[in-house]
Order: structure tokens, then sequence, then C-alpha cells
């Protein structure tokens, strides 16, 4: 049995050819994505490519994941921001789609405003427990019906609004799905349902983009969110496939152009004593997005993150030319370093978008003094005894220091111990960016994928 994986992104297709028979990664290739024309473009370019390096390769099946035009656009809406816009938050990114904003409480105008300027593909709207309060969800379902945008709703709320709910969606004529409620009971987490209608309204809505819908009826299985499918890989390779072992505790750090998606396999539970924890529960596979974090397009609003005289400092370069570096590559993408500072740059940039990503995924400690002594307050996961850290994504993997890069997602520093960041882990690279190759092949070989896996995923 020969599989191929495709992987449609916002920049780039990727193919990988698989042959069961001899359990082994073929060959990779890819190209530029063609979402502008037809998609079928970009497929056949890597495809020739795929073919010029390792000759003829004739599949039995062929398995997708897409994030082309630029994946599924989300905005969620919650009661309270630590609880239900929490539960929704975690709902979106697992199931692969970019969280651009959560808001908690009622909305304003204004707030009304920036989702019509945000212009969603689909809103999560949550809020309260079951039989808890109603007043907000409605009130934010009228104000989301009043916004003269094209988005879906998921309605995963407060099961006791369901009646008014489904009155003011059919009135307002919005796409809407009504499902079960993200946290029915103060502080237990139900997300897998709105998980599901998410991955379901990203298929539909992926579909349209041009071309897609051919790639469609070469596969036998649906196509399912790039993130999704990392994490899919993610989770084979941390787990196992419940015959063989995974690796055990992981994390992995996609830094992209436009954005820095951060993965964790762990449970976080609290790894020293008088630890109290405070907020939901975390789940094992955890994943997080920064839409403001990248390489090229988000690479002013990450230099908007950094002091600029300190990180200049750090790197040993003049600031005006970290400030030109990060100028040019803003207005132009494709710019690659061409000499030694400019790839000093490069990878103090990178470093830091992984220590920003890791700080805002994993939990923090909080010092807190009682009667009985000192104690600490835990919100999130505590990952510092994760001991490997994956990169994943171009400027990690092309770059010729990727373990500097990676050093940022380390508790290194004393200014850092107030995040439960990895302490000692070891790293590791997805030079061929298998994550989601084989997230899609566990579908239907799992044993084949996670061997594939361990073989491919290599300690730096």
């Amino acid at each position: 049995m020969n599989y191929l994986t495709v992987d449609i992104g916002s920049t780039y297709t990727k193919v990988t050819a698989i042959d069961s028979v001899e359990q082994r990664v073929v060959g990779t290739a890819a190209a530029f994505t063609t979402i502008e024309t037809d998609v079928m473009e970009g497929l056949n370019n890597a495809l020739r490519k795929l073919e010029a390096a390792i000759g003829e390769f004739n599949y039995d099946e062929l398995l997708c994941c897409s994030s082309a035009a630029g994946g599924l656009k989300m905005v969620a809406l919650g009661l309270v921001p630590e609880l239900t816009a929490k539960a929704a938050r975690m709902a979106a990114s697992s199931a692969g789609a970019k969280v651009v904003k959560t808001y908690a409480f009622e909305i304003s105008q204004a707030e009304q405003q920036e989702i019509y300027d945000i212009n969603p593909d689909l809103v999560l709207l949550c809020g309260g427990t079951d039989g808890g309060n109603k007043d907000v969800i409605l009130a934010n379902a009228r104000r989301l019906c009043d916004i003269k945008r094209n988005f879906a709703i998921i309605a995963a709320g407060n099961k006791s609004a369901s009646y008014e709910l489904d009155e003011i969606f059919r009135k307002s004529g919005k796409a809407f799905v009504i499902t079960e409620n993200v946290m029915p009971q103060f502080n237990k987490i139900n997300i897998q349902p709105a998980k599901d209608k998410i991955k379901e309204l990203f298929i539909s809505r992926i579909i349209d983009a041009k071309g897609l819908s051919r790639v469609e009826d070469m596969c036998e299985t649906e196509i399912v969110p790039t993130p999704l499918a990392v994490m899919t890989g993610c989770e084979l390779l941390s787990k196992g496939n419940g015959v063989d072992k995974g690796i055990g505790d992981l994390m992995a750090v996609d830094l992209g152009g436009a954005t820095t998606d951060v993965y964790s396999m762990a449970d976080g539970a609290p790894s020293i004593d008088n630890v109290v924890v405070k907020g939901l529960p975390e789940p094992y596979s955890k994943r997080s997005v920064e839409g403001d974090l990248g390489m090229r397009y988000s690479l002013t609003s990450l230099a908007e993150e950094l002091n600029m005289e300190v990180f200049a400092n750090e790197i040993g370069v003049p600031q005006e030319k970290v400030e030109s570096w990060i100028t040019t590559c803003s207005a132009r993408p494709s710019t690659l370093p061409s000499n030694d500072t400019e790839a000093r740059i490069e990878q103090g940039l990178a470093r830091n978008a992984v220590r920003i990503a890791v700080e805002r995924h994993c939990g923090y400690f909080e010092e807190a003094y009682t009667p009985m002594g000192q104690i600490f307050a835990l919100t999130g996961k505590d990952l510092t005894q994760v001991p490997f850290v994956v990169g994943i994504g171009g400027s990690i993997i092309n770059s010729s220091d990727p373990e500097n890069i990676l050093r940022g997602a380390e508790c290194t520093s004393a200014a850092s111990t107030m995040f439960a960041k990895p302490k000692h882990p070891r790293y590791m690279l997805d030079k061929k960016y298998i994550f989601a190759s084989m997230g899609l092949l566990s579908a239907v070989e799992p044993k084949l994928a996670l061997k594939i896996l361990k073989e491919e995923i290599k300690l730096i």
C-alpha cells in the first residue's frame, strides 16, 4: 500500500510519499500554494518535484489536510474570562482554528464593530453553566446577529438558552448550530462536541477554496485542518498507538511566517510541593496559536513585544540595523538573510518568538503567604519537567543553529521562573515537517505512523 499525504498550506503545498510495505518515507516535496488561481496547480507542481526526486510514484490512497486561505479565522465569546471564555478558546484552538480574539461578558458596540472588522469565518458562542445565567449568551446572540458579516455561529453554552437561541438565529438568517455546553458544570470542561462542530464547519468552508473540492474528490477520507493533523501527530508520538509506546511528554513549537503554534502533550500537574491549582483543568493535548508572533507577516507585532535597545545589545547588532531588517522583511516577506549580521538578527527574533509563545502557552506560578508559610498558586499547565521540545517550521529547521532558537522555550533565568516552562529539555527537529503527514496517516495505519515519527523526529 502506497500513501500520498498532502498538506495545502497558505504558502506551501507539501507532499509526502509513503511506502507501507517498506515502512518508510520515500520522499517529500513542496511548491507554492496557488490559492489565487486553483490549488490543483500548486499540488501538481509539488507532485512534479516529487517525481523528479524519487521517480514515478503510484499511490493507492491520498490523505489531505489544509490551512489554505489562512485556515479558519474565529472569535470566541464567553461569560467569565477565566471560565467559559477560556473553555471556548480551548475548544477552538484544539480543533485547528486560529482564534483571533476572545470576548467575555456582554459585548459592547465597540466590540461589535471589532468583530465586523475581523470578519471571522466562525464565532463560538458560549456562556453560563447548564441551568445558570442565560442573559449574557442571549444578549450576545442578538448582538452577533446585528453584525452584517457572513460568519457561522456555533452556540455551546447554557442548555437552558437553547430554545431562545434557536429562535434568534432563525430570524436572523445566520448559519448556526447548537451543541453541548463547553462547561456544563462549574470547572467541568466538555470541549469535544464544540470541537467536532468546528471541524465540520472548517471542512465545509475550506472546501470553498479554489480547486479544493477537486482534491476532496481524490480523497477517501475527509480533509482535516492542518493544525489538527499536527496535534494528532504530536499526540501519537507522545502516547503511542495503544500497542507501541510513545516517547512520553513533549512540547512542539511550529514557528511560521504569520503565527507561532505551540503544542504540549502532558498532564501539566504541579511538579513541586505547596502548590494550589487555580482556574480550569487543562487538557493533556493542548494547542495555542499566537497570531501576532511570526517571522514575516507578523514580524512588526513581534518586534513591538521586544525592548529593541535591549534586544540589539543582546545579539550584538546596532539597533538601526535590526530595525532596518524588520522593515525590509515586513515589506518583502520572501527576503532571506544574506550575511552573518542578518542571520544573527533572524536567530534572535526567532528565539524571542519561541520564548513569548511558550510563556503564553504554559502555566505560571504566583507566590502567596499563609499562616502556614509560603505557597504557590499555579494557573495553567506545569511544563517544567517536559523532557523534549520539538522544533517545526522553516525558521527553525532551516536555521544554522536551531537549538539556539528552541532555547527560547527553556526556563533559563530567574526572571522566567514564574513561567512553568521546561527546565532541562532535550531538543528535537521535525526536518521534513512530518507531524502533519503522520497525523493523517495515523487514521489508517497508526502503527506505521508511529514508527516513522520515531525514526524521523531526531535529537539535535
